[in-house]
């Protein structure tokens, strides 16, 4: 990608339709995704900019990846899809599949905040509640594959390279520069996956002169990837999870966990993970300043208290963080923390 393919004309993600390849390309399956606001905070010194992604149609991140993955399915004659979730991206693929006529099946975990699940529902789709864990929920979907497409976000190369395209975005909203940092919600990694995929890109094509340095960000009830990260690890192993606020963050066996890990040593980034109280401060700390999202967003305010009072990042270079969900999806589960807020 350089400056010179992007389409003034089209609308949001669309912008850089010449990196994400279609047949039919007037064809693509949309909402006007994309082109979310950047915000720019001062954050105990730090130069940081909050990028809005919850403003996405569905109100999450997720729609990005989604809109280019239901477009290629489309394109390929898909007529049935199962998605296993922890709800955002279930929720997205339930709306972009009603939009392009595609029948949908979501799995989500029994303890998915309702709020999720009432948005896969309404969109049309056959919602599959399954106890137990997120990773209970992605054997049931599987099993269920067998004779139907399996339309699986975290397996999807097409689905990050949807999810770059928020990059993209922050380097031509900073005046065509990369940040010194970037700050990221991490289950899967699919932001991850995007955002390094996008800055190679743009390093490749001699847009900038270095990558910037990714964050990624995890709960510590659940961190497979920071562990493996501290122990020097090329890939995660399994870890027993606790329940976390940050729940759509908490995958105890991401499939794409060494490409995860690699990308972020490659840019001189880290894996940190953090406390549900720490979580928690987070949100409270973004909802003062006017942001409500879900608690897995806030993540990013824990991690710009911690990045900006130890210095590791932000003299004069900006910082971006990305915030990936509404907190519109998580109000019951709001509404009971600020009643009874973590303790650890």
């Amino acid at each position: 990608m350089d400056r010179s393919r992007i389409c003034p004309a089209e609308q949001g993600m669309w912008r850089y339709a010449s990196s994400l390849p279609l047949e039919k390309p007037e064809e693509k399956v949309s909402f006007g995704e994309g082109w979310t606001p950047l915000v720019r905070e001062e954050w105990n010194g730090m130069n940081l900019f909050l990028k809005l992604d919850y403003a996405c149609p569905t109100g999450s991140y997720k729609d990005r990846g989604m809109a280019y993955l239901v477009s290629r399915l489309r394109d390929q004659g898909i007529s049935e899809v199962i998605e296993d979730s922890s709800g955002n991206a279930g929720a997205s693929m339930a709306a972009y599949c009603a939009r392009a006529g595609i029948r949908c099946r979501v799995f989500v975990p029994a303890y998915t905040s309702e709020g999720k699940c009432v948005q896969v529902a309404s969109y049309g789709a056959d919602l599959e509640r399954v106890p137990g864990s997120r990773e209970d929920t992605t054997r049931a979907a599987e099993k269920a594959a067998e004779t139907v497409f399996y339309g699986s976000h975290n397996w999807s190369p097409w689905f990050a390279h949807g999810i770059k395209t928020f990059a993209f975005e922050l380097w031509e909203q900073l005046g065509f520069t990369a940040p010194e940092a970037v700050l990221l919600p991490a289950g899967q990694g699919s932001l991850v996956l995007g955002c390094a995929l996008a800055f190679e890109e743009l390093l490749s094509s001699g847009e900038i002169e270095t990558l910037p340095k990714i964050f990624a960000l995890q709960p510590k009830n659940c961190a497979p990837l920071e562990e493996a990260f501290r122990k020097g690890s090329p890939s995660p192993e399994r870890v027993e999870k606790r329940e976390t606020i940050a729940e759509g963050i908490s995958s105890a066996e991401p499939v794409r966990g060494r490409d995860v890990l690699a990308a972020v040593r490659k840019t001189g980034g880290a894996v940190l993970s953090f406390s549900d109280r720490e979580i928690w401060d987070g949100f409270v700390k973004l909802a003062r300043r006017g942001y409500f999202v879900e608690p897995t967003s806030a993540i990013v305010g824990a991690a710009a208290e911690m990045l900006s009072r130890d210095g590791s990042v932000g003299g004069k270079r900006p910082v971006a963080a990305v915030l990936t969900g509404s907190g519109l999806k998580g109000s019951g589960k709001i509404l009971s923390l600020f009643s009874s807020p973590p303790e650890d």
